[in-house]
């Protein structure tokens, strides 16, 4: 137990969030396979309310891109706050969003406000579902990670074109996307680090 727990954490030690990938195809079934381990997460009341919308299509992609851009000028440019534009500088972000056409698997995280009974077509309740379909997408990160693949958590704001582009339906809300594939050669990422035990743990 003790050495699968410290072999885990040095495998997900050298996560990094990765901004340039590569176009190398990836295969559909590690995709999959991602997926069914993120649908494997606790969930209030077992509801699983979530949903994951793979976009592999190119015109797909740059639809999605263009939109995702249109949102981040618009943060750039103003929506921002001094503070947290200065707290962003060490990554080097803007509003350029490349990755959105470059990687070959974006994956939309939807998150199901309310369930809608298949029979009835009568609204039935969803519990704890922000929390839910974090767990979810952690757990997929985790599960992309561990096939060997780069992820980016992308998160413009407001995201209410992903719903269109990915014809999900009003009860569902983006809560973000998952940008996987593999990185590009000599990509780079920022010289950063994580808290320490101490600073994330507190022991009673």
């Amino acid at each position: 137990m003790l050495e699968r727990s410290k072999a885990f954490y040095e495998m997900m030690k050298k996560r990094r969030t990765v901004r340039d990938f590569s176009n190398k195809p990836v295969p559909r079934e590690v995709i999959e396979n991602a997926i069914r381990t993120a649908g494997r997460a606790p969930s209030g009341a077992n509801k699983q309310p979530w949903h994951f919308a793979v976009i592999a299509d190119p015109a797909a992609k740059k639809k999605l891109r263009e939109a995702a851009e249109a949102e981040e000028r618009e943060f750039y440019g103003g929506r921002a706050t001094d503070e947290w534009l200065e707290d962003l500088e060490p990554f080097g972000t803007d509003a350029s969003k490349p990755f959105l056409e470059t990687a070959p698997y974006l994956i939309a995280v939807f998150r199901e406000s309310y369930g809608i009974d298949a029979e009835t077509g009568e609204r039935t309740n969803n519990y704890y579902v922000h929390e839910s379909a974090g767990l979810a997408a952690g757990f997929l990160i985790a599960a992309l990670h561990n096939a060997g693949l780069a992820t980016l958590t992308h998160t413009p704001s407001p995201m209410g074109f992903l719903n269109e582009i990915c014809g999900r339906p009003k009860n569902e809300r983006p809560t973000m996307l998952v940008v996987c594939g593999y990185p590009a050669d000599g990509v780079k990422v920022p010289d950063i680090d994580k808290k320490s035990l101490d600073d994330i743990s507190t022991w009673i």
